[in-house]
């Protein structure tokens, strides 16, 4: 029996330019590119210390956050989108 219920999440996506600052040069599948979103985000420690949900965008994420300053975790999974093709 052949899995297919991930396909969608693994297929190589073609990145943003300025998602690509971030996360690197894609191609890469989707569950890549919030598995390196999120290591950017620790390392940098944008995530918020009081509401663990919500990220604060330096100037690289507000590029691809569209401009928005603050941004919760699932609000960011839909903005990502935008820069995946």
């Amino acid at each position: 029996m052949e899995q297919k219920s991930n396909s969608a999440f693994m297929k190589p996506m073609n990145i943003s330019a300025e998602l690509a600052v971030i996360v690197g040069k894609g191609p890469m599948p989707r569950s890549e590119v919030v598995k390196k979103l999120w290591a950017y985000i620790k390392e940098h420690d944008l995530q918020d210390s009081k509401n663990k949900r919500n990220i604060n965008a330096d100037e690289s994420l507000k590029k691809v956050f569209g401009g928005k300053e603050v941004v919760n975790m699932f609000e960011m999974t839909k903005l990502i989108s935008k820069h995946l093709s």
